[in-house]
């Protein structure tokens, strides 16, 4: 077919890959504009802009697409881009930006959106982080149909996988991006036969956008549910704790099978390779950390270096 794409990270770069590889032609590709990044805050093109040039196909960054919005010269320069694609059919992965009206019907056979979850479950910006989050035992991809709604289009092709008791957004993202790219060549394969079906309405669930502030540990949770959100948060925002004064991200945590009456926040025990820390129920026992400025280390190396003890607080600033 002839696609116009839209999306921007690794995750929408796999699936675009994979349509190129099955020798669909990229009439256009829609990505973010340019963001500063790394030390330096060099301006770097996306994932999908990287594939999309190193493959010669056109590229169009608007700020947004909206006509009525902030910058409406860009968005009607996308969509003459779009009418002179002459494509047949738009696919979104992970693209950033608010699809307006227009834009579901600028194709003849509208916009086909990868969407990282079981729908209705799971329906907006981070479904990944909430499913993990919320303890899930198994989430998906779903191909929709968009309209108007925030993820509530009818779906064309779904299929599930399992959640791990060790995955992480890193490695849960990684098996979902190659389970969508895999997915959205199979449904333009099959896309004259399929039959949409329209998303029931019982079950739905939002995943809001993860915001950087939810990172912090709250130690009076639970200590199931705090191995779940240090997972979820992993790579981004990273779960993190006050010891000592200082910020300690929290990589790896497991619940470990004790009781203890301590205050939530407690450092309990220190093993040769792990710390134990009381929570508002159950102990945390914590395998992997990262200093200020530092890498990631196991709890070994950090106990090796670190005067922890047994007593000490987490989470309270420094006296």
């Amino acid at each position: 077919m002839r696609l116009v794409f839209a999306g921007t990270p690794a995750f929408a770069r796999t699936a675009l890959t994979a349509l190129h590889a099955a020798g669909h032609e990229i009439a256009l590709v829609l990505t973010q504009p340019d963001r500063p990044a790394g030390r330096g805050m060099k301006l770097q093109a996306s994932a999908v802009k990287q594939f999309a040039l190193e493959h010669g196909m056109p590229v169009c960054q608007p700020h947004s697409l909206r006509l009525d919005g902030k910058y409406p010269d860009e968005a009607l320069t996308a969509q003459q881009a779009i009418a002179q694609a002459n494509a047949e059919l738009m696919v979104v992965v992970a693209y950033g930006l608010l699809l307006p009206d227009w834009t579901l019907h600028s194709v003849p056979q509208g916009c086909l959106n990868i969407h990282a979850s079981l729908l209705p479950r799971w329906r907006g910006a981070a479904p990944i982080q909430r499913a993990i989050e919320a303890g899930d035992s198994e989430t998906g991809v779903c191909m929709m149909q968009m309209d108007a709604g925030l993820d509530t289009g009818a779906v064309l092709m779904r299929e599930s996988l399992p959640i791990s008791d060790t995955d992480t957004s890193a490695s849960l993202h990684d098996k979902l991006a190659a389970l969508g790219s895999r997915l959205i060549v199979n449904t333009l394969n099959a896309l004259p036969q399929l039959n949409a079906q329209t998303q029931p309405t019982e079950g739905i669930t939002y995943a809001a956008k993860i915001l950087k502030d939810e990172a912090l540990i709250d130690w009076q949770l639970p200590a199931l549910r705090l191995s779940q959100r240090i997972r979820a948060f992993d790579p981004f925002p990273g779960a993190h704790t006050l010891c000592d004064g200082q910020v300690l991200k929290i990589w790896s945590a497991l619940p470990a099978q004790l009781s203890t009456r301590a205050a939530p926040g407690t450092v309990l025990q220190l093993h040769t390779d792990a710390f134990d820390v009381a929570t508002g129920d159950g102990v945390l026992r914590v395998t992997q950390v990262q200093r200020p400025g530092g890498k990631r280390i196991s709890a070994a190396e950090f106990l090796h270096s670190q005067a922890l003890s047994v007593g000490m607080v987490l989470g309270q600033a420094a006296a």
